[in-house]
């Protein structure tokens, strides 16, 4: 059986693809949303639930409000370009390897061995009940140890929130408009 990791893996990889090929703009705006919530899928999958939260909200949400409603504002397709962009790929490729590179000398996924699991991860299940005296060791965690990375993430959703209630006409309230302006002078010119 494959692991579901590898299904969304591959998902990402097709959808990267699609979106790279296409030329109409509504359709890789809402392929960028679809990539953004396989992301969140697989982070939580890795068992990174806040930061798949963040993703959802913020890369699968407000960005694709925003980036449609820049599309309201311009054309729907991409103009074809004579021009091959040679050094655009070559830059693309070479970060790839480069990132690929990187990953060569890390543990394999979901090893017990690992440094995270020797080295923090007791310290937060010790320090949770002794220290902190929290009996949930993932409150504890969010709450005390990575405090301001949480407080960080919680702004940045509560952002997103704002910025999609105002995008969707959660805003001020418009004035009714009469006839004539409140400060423009009657028929005698008197104001």
């Amino acid at each position: 059986m494959v692991p579901i990791e590898l299904v969304l893996f591959a998902f990402l990889i097709a959808t990267a693809a699609i979106i790279a090929m296409v030329r109409d703009l509504l359709s890789a705006a809402m392929l960028f949303g679809i990539f953004s919530l396989l992301s969140a899928g697989m982070m939580l999958l890795m068992d990174a639930v806040d930061v798949s939260f963040t993703e959802a909200a913020v890369g699968a949400g407000i960005s694709t409000v925003l980036i449609l409603g820049a599309l309201s504002l311009t054309d729907y397709a991409e103009k074809r370009s004579t021009q091959h962009r040679i050094s655009g790929k070559l830059v693309v490729l070479a970060t790839g390897g480069l990132l690929i590179y990187g990953t060569l000398d890390m543990p394999t996924y979901g090893d017990p061995a690992a440094p995270i699991h020797n080295h923090v991860a007791p310290e937060f299940v010790a320090g949770s009940r002794n220290k902190l005296e929290i009996p949930n060791i993932v409150t504890s965690v969010l709450a005390s140890y990575r405090s301001f990375d949480t407080f960080g993430e919680t702004t940045v959703v509560f952002t997103a929130a704002l910025g999609a209630m105002l995008l969707l006409g959660g805003g001020l309230p418009r004035r009714a408009q009469s006839g004539t302006p409140d400060d423009a002078p009657d028929e005698r010119g008197e104001s």
